[in-house]
């Protein structure tokens, strides 16, 4: 059969490759036969030939611009970015029942969101960028969420760092074309459970909307609100991260592209 992605050979960079949705684009850009760099903090048991781990905050300058150091070294060059990696922490902005709770929204856990979500993408897309537009070619992947256009309740800093995400990559879509480079979007709406999903987050996230752990869940299996009826898959995302980095999207750039069922409006 012809490959007609053609991707096999070109080397990726992708953050917060070790769980969830990062962990699946790893694995379908490695079945593409792509050269994989994973930038996260912790590894997983992973392995394979064309497959290099960077431990890497992805917040900090230095630890990105060595961590794309060691990949230049490795694979010779860099083809494309994929920057997955994020945090959600629920939180209010007032909390009716106690001021200054644990689940009010504090400075610290602000900056923290913002140097993730925000200062991270902006980091690992100026390094990457660099050779990209030397090169002149390359993609620019950005992971948005539909919190990001829908806002959401108890999630506020989550859903506006995502907001920044489609500005982000609307102006870098502007500035990096003049150089070949594209920059796309993908918002991933309500997906299959993963590890990601722990008991900490989900008793957060159901204090924030005033429900118990058990009605959040419930609301996870309710389908009825996408029109497809049913959550994604991880692979979907992946699949589609795979299409935006081959010549066949050439002619894409600058939109955030909605996997979400039909469920968000943007």
């Amino acid at each position: 059969m012809t490959d007609w992605l053609g991707i096999a050979g070109k080397t990726v960079i992708v953050t917060g490759g070790s769980s969830g949705i990062g962990q699946s684009i790893v694995e379908a850009l490695l079945a593409q036969g792509v050269q994989v760099a994973n930038f996260d903090i912790k590894n997983n048991d992973l392995t394979h030939e064309n497959l290099l781990f960077v431990s890497v905050d992805v917040s900090n300058r230095q630890a990105v611009e060595e961590g794309v150091a060691k990949v230049v070294e490795r694979f010779g060059t860099v083809d494309g970015l994929v920057n997955n990696a994020g945090i959600n922490i629920p939180r209010l902005l007032v909390d009716r029942k106690e001021a200054h709770s644990q689940y009010e929204l504090s400075d610290e856990i602000f900056d923290k969101m913002i140097a993730i979500n925000q200062k991270g993408l902006y980091l690992m897309s100026q390094a990457v960028g660099r050779i990209l537009v030397e090169k002149h070619q390359g993609v620019i992947i950005n992971m948005a969420s539909e919190a990001g256009l829908e806002g959401s309740e108890g999630q506020s800093c989550y859903a506006a760092t995502k907001a920044a995400v489609y500005s982000f990559t609307r102006s870098w879509a502007k500035e990096l074309g003049k150089s070949g480079v594209r920059v796309v979007g993908i918002a991933p709406g309500i997906m299959e459970e993963t590890g990601l999903r722990t008991l900490a987050y989900e008793e957060a996230l159901a204090y924030t909307r005033d429900i118990t752990v058990e009605t959040l869940r419930a609301g996870y299996a309710k389908t009825s609100t996408i029109p497809l009826g049913r959550s994604g898959k991880l692979s979907e995302v992946a699949d589609l991260v795979c299409y935006y980095l081959s010549d066949r999207s050439s002619y894409i750039t600058g939109v955030t592209t909605n996997v979400a069922g039909g469920k968000t409006r943007g």
